[in-house]
């Protein structure tokens, strides 16, 4: 990952500093010679501690929790020179109870991925997940999905996260599909959230079962013969069968459960 800009910037005229500590995965926006330490930057008046953590690297999306000299504060608090400032990653098992939020409330799973990311949207969608990925989608769009249809966006470029319209966003740190599914179920706690094969893989809507004469034209002679348990997305209309290809993605889903810490699934529905 490429060294974040301005780590240690030299302090204003002035020489007072903030100096910010990175904690848990949030250390690994910073290069790997600057982890386990603290980062310090000058003081301007008018910057607030969204300003100075997204200078940093980290996007706002990936915090969850800001102390600035033992109290509890929001993005738009601007802290004094000398403040020490604590920025902590979601905690998946912990209620922080009544304190301040610096996110809306967490909406439903459902989310919109980067055009970089077709492969995991695909996983995500077999694992159950509502997802919209469009190979055309620019940023702006992506922000404006994610704003609008209250989606959570899950991406690898840091610039987009940090931008206001994204409330809730998750970055991946791995280019593997799979690593990345499980990355993505373990930060929002969703392990317990998984129903395979009940959405389409190439649109993302809801499968439900036909009988088979209700796509009996559609079928090739062998798939008649040989089956009779039909699914058919609400969206798209594809058609759907437990054929050949099955027990391969049914094998992903247990891998990914495996990961996750989950049972494997003994229905392979």
């Amino acid at each position: 990952m490429a060294a974040a800009p301005g780590l240690d910037a030299p302090p204003d005229a002035g020489g007072a500093e903030v100096e910010l500590r990175l904690y848990a995965e949030l250390q690994d926006f910073l290069p790997p010679d600057r982890r386990g330490g603290p980062v310090r930057r000058p003081h301007l008046p008018h910057q607030t501690v969204k300003d100075l953590i997204e200078a940093v690297g980290v996007p706002h999306s990936e915090v969850e929790l800001v102390v600035v000299d033992g109290e509890v504060v929001d993005f738009s608090h601007r802290p004094a020179p000398g403040a020490r400032v604590a920025v902590y990653p979601a905690f998946r098992r912990l209620d922080l109870g009544p304190l301040p939020r610096l996110h809306p409330p967490r909406p439903e799973p459902r989310f919109v991925l980067d055009v970089h990311l077709g492969r995991l949207a695909r996983l995500l969608r077999l694992l159950g997940f509502d997802v919209r990925w469009a190979s055309d989608l620019d940023d702006d769009e992506l922000a404006a999905v994610a704003e609008a249809e209250e989606r959570i966006l899950v991406t690898r470029d840091r610039g987009l996260l940090k931008r206001n319209r994204v409330a809730h966003g998750v970055f991946v740190r791995s280019d593997d599909a799979l690593e990345q599914a499980v990355e993505v179920l373990t930060r929002l706690d969703l392990a317990g959230r998984l129903a395979p094969f009940t959405r389409c893989l190439v649109c993302g809507d809801v499968l439900e079962d036909v009988p088979k004469e209700a796509v009996l034209d559609r079928l090739e002679p062998l798939t008649r013969r040989y089956h009779d348990r039909f699914r058919r997305c609400r969206g798209c209309g594809r058609v759907y069968w437990p054929g050949s290809h099955h027990e391969r993605l049914a094998a992903t889903v247990d891998e990914v459960r495996a990961r996750l810490g989950s049972p494997p699934d003994g229905s392979r529905a």
